[in-house]
């Protein structure tokens, strides 16, 4: 009774540990701080706010927030994607991306969805609909251009 080994053996414990870590990190959300600067990409499973700047490309597997007062200087990609502050590079939401009536984006925007307050400026070309993340070192398709949905 007491002395038997469990039907699963060590490794079963090991799978469910590696499941619930990871699904651990998906929930995780990692702050660049005001006055913060990051020189370097930033990536992660989870969520990623920025209040800071980021001299880089980001990635984050759940969502981007950038503040009011956060700064990137490369590309972000992400499902869902908020944006308050600045970004000079390219922004690819898979999902959804809410431009706020603070941000600034000088490059390309390509999502699926798109929300922009009154007020949010974007310089360059937006592309809407299906988002497809293009692989490092290939350029990508000529944007469609902005299609309201």
């Amino acid at each position: 009774m007491f002395g038997g080994k469990s039907s699963k053996g060590g490794d079963g414990m090991a799978k469910d540990t590696g499941a619930a870590a990871q699904q651990g990190r998906e929930n995780v959300i990692s702050i660049i701080g005001p006055g913060m600067r990051v020189v370097g990409d930033c990536e992660t499973d989870g969520t990623l706010r920025i209040e800071g700047t980021i001299e880089g490309t980001v990635r984050a597997g759940k969502a981007v927030v950038i503040g009011k007062d956060g700064v990137v200087i490369g590309d972000v990609s992400t499902q869902d994607a908020i944006i308050g502050g600045k970004v000079t590079g390219i922004v690819i939401a898979e999902s959804r991306l809410e431009l706020q009536a603070t941000c600034v984006i000088d490059g390309e925007v390509r999502a699926r969805r798109i929300k922009l307050d009154e007020g949010g400026r974007v310089n360059g070309t937006v592309q809407t609909g299906e988002v497809k993340q293009t692989p490092k070192g290939q350029s990508a398709p000529a944007a469609a251009g902005f299609h309201a949905q």
